[in-house]
């Protein structure tokens, strides 16, 4: 009998990383000259320097009857704090212990194999709205629940129809941004780049039931991921209902690829054979966060993985070895990340060789690019390919999308984390000296009628070319930007990752003051009127889906202590 992937991944205990223990809250690593793996970037939190206030659980009701009330949540922890699920306990306001289920839904699988998250439930009086509770982790609870509910048991249906838990429990922004659920994050809710994401969220919080290109680039991710670093009820709550919403359409039956496309998403205008809208990194934070088991097996993860490997309606994910392919980088870019997503929830060791396999794509690609004109640092490919036009080497134009590319540098920093692959630390410095040199158009030459900036921006408002190429014509990329590269500037929010992050590997001194210039100069595109900008409602996920652990990195680098 065939083995599961999900049970395959429970026997499996991926690389264990030697972890460095400081003091919670301290995610900061300890470093040399070289870019350190990921086992010292990711240390553990000092069990001993935990600070107890940050143990908190806050009860909130979101549509739940009565007073006595079922409650599920998830409660994630850092690589080595929790290697028995029995140790984790829920007290009351007068430190009694609640009788509780506890039982493990993720593990660090690529570190020590100890848990990454706990779901919870227990029974709890609420006799108002609120109420507040904490956790320790120190010593077995003596009022084990031997058993649990189903996740739906709890759940309700709220104003959108959407069925969702009648009680939310947050978390302490500290506690969840320690625990490394989302990777690295710096605990805030004041940066300019939050009161951005605030503004957004004014007109991005309602539920996009009927447009389905307002789920592209991953809503409940960056729903998630902000929770995560503010801790605030109205993200998680928004969170929760998209990550609901999006999981009921997705297609559980069919292999995948054309014509069934298994593993595929639908709603209105999008096809559920386009693998782009195809996303298993909510998983890991429904899980890690809600304690919502409910939505996914191992059977519809191999199959949104299959959305991923077969292309969908497109061509089959596979390296890039002619110069006519089709190429785009947001396709190779989420596949990574789905990828590296799917390991992180199962722990299969097949997607942790799918992994090295899309890794070693995208650096053969930047490296080695068989157009024969050299590593310039960008995935250089056909802009007649990437739009979908006859190929022909006479015309094209070979470049890049230095926004578009945004999406393989996210899919690198996460595999980053996950295998500590020396080559990474290569590319993403690599591209962020191409977009030094060729991504950014010089505003001083900027006119009326060649100004593709929206107004919002301001004069020192940064902009970068919508098809970057150093080697073609540059008659025709102007006419691209032309025709294409109105309002780019509406991407800068997500630039900053690149620019982040080849600043945080980058060991050359003029390399990185030019980087933290332009950090600098990118602070003006969380120009507040620009945030309230609603006329594509998927702008409010391109710009803030992978960037929030920006606001980690520039206060980091792995070459300096």
């Amino acid at each position: 009998m065939k083995v599961s992937r999900l049970r395959r991944a429970l026997l499996l205990v991926a690389f264990a990383g030697i972890v460095t223990i400081i003091q919670a809250g301290d995610i900061h690593a300890a470093a040399t000259q070289t870019a350190k793996p990921p086992s010292t970037l990711l240390p553990a939190v000092n069990v001993a320097g935990t600070d107890a206030r940050w143990q908190l659980i806050e009860l909130h009701r979101n549509g739940a009857i009565g007073r006595d009330v079922a409650v599920t949540f998830g409660l994630p922890f850092a690589p080595g704090l929790l290697k028995d699920a029995r140790n984790v306990r829920i007290l009351d306001e007068q430190n009694r212990e609640l009788p509780a289920h506890v039982e493990p839904t993720l593990r660090w699988y690529f570190k020590d194999n100890s848990i990454r998250a706990v779901k919870v439930q227990l029974h709890a009086d609420l006799d108002g709205d609120t109420r507040k509770l904490h956790f320790t982790y120190d010593v077995p609870a003596t009022t084990p629940l031997s058993d649990g509910w189903d996740y739906a048991d709890g759940e309700v249906q709220d104003s959108n129809d959407v069925t969702v838990p009648g009680v939310l429990a947050t978390l302490t922004a500290q506690w969840m941004s320690a625990s490394l659920i989302a990777g690295p994050q710096q605990p805030t809710s004041s940066s300019p780049y939050d009161r951005y994401f605030a503004t957004q969220f004014a007109w991005a919080k309602a539920l996009p039931s009927k447009q389905g290109s307002s789920w592209l680039f991953d809503r409940p991710t960056a729903l998630f991921q902000q929770y995560v670093r503010t801790g605030r009820l109205d993200y998680l709550a928004a969170a929760t209902e998209s990550y609901a919403f999006y999981m009921s359409h997705l297609r559980h039956f069919g292999m995948p690829g054309w014509p069934l496309c298994g593993g595929g998403w639908s709603l209105g205008e999008v096809n559920v054979c386009d693998p782009k809208y195809v996303y298993i990194e909510p998983i890991l934070f429904a899980l890690g966060l809600n304690g919502d088991d409910s939505r996914h097996d191992a059977s519809l993860v191999e199959r949104m993985m299959g959305s991923w490997r077969s292309g969908g309606w497109n061509y089959p994910a596979g390296p890039y070895d002619k110069p006519e392919h089709r190429f785009t980088e947001r396709e190779m870019g989420l596949g990574l990340l789905e990828t590296v997503s799917a390991y992180e929830v199962t722990g299969d060791a097949d997607y942790r060789k799918d992994i090295n396999d899309r890794v070693g794509w995208l650096y053969d690609h930047q490296q080695h690019n068989p157009d024969g004109l050299g590593n310039d640092g960008s995935w250089r490919s056909s802009w007649q390919a990437h739009e979908g036009d006859k190929y022909d080497a006479a015309t094209d134009v070979r470049g890049t999308s230095p926004w578009m590319t945004e999406n393989i540098v996210d899919g690198l920093w996460h595999a980053w984390l996950v295998t500590g692959d020396k080559r990474i630390p290569v590319m993403l410095t690599g591209f962020g000296r191409y977009l030094e040199r060729y991504g950014w158009i010089d505003i001083d030459t900027l006119k009326p009628g060649a100004d593709w900036r929206d107004s919002c921006s301001g004069a020192s408002g940064q902009i970068s070319w919508y098809w970057s190429s150093p080697h073609g014509d540059p008659a025709r990329v102007l006419a691209i930007q032309n025709s294409d590269g109105w309002y780019s500037d509406y991407h800068n929010v997500e630039l900053t990752l690149p620019v982040a992050l080849a600043r945080y590997f980058e060991t050359d001194p003029a390399q990185q003051r030019a980087l933290d210039k332009r950090m600098a100069l990118l602070g003006s595109s969380y120009n507040m009127t620009c945030a309230t900008t609603s006329a594509t409602p998927r702008r409010f996920n391109w710009n803030n889906r992978g960037v929030g652990v920006v606001q980690w990195l520039i206060h980091h680098s792995a070459t300096q202590p």
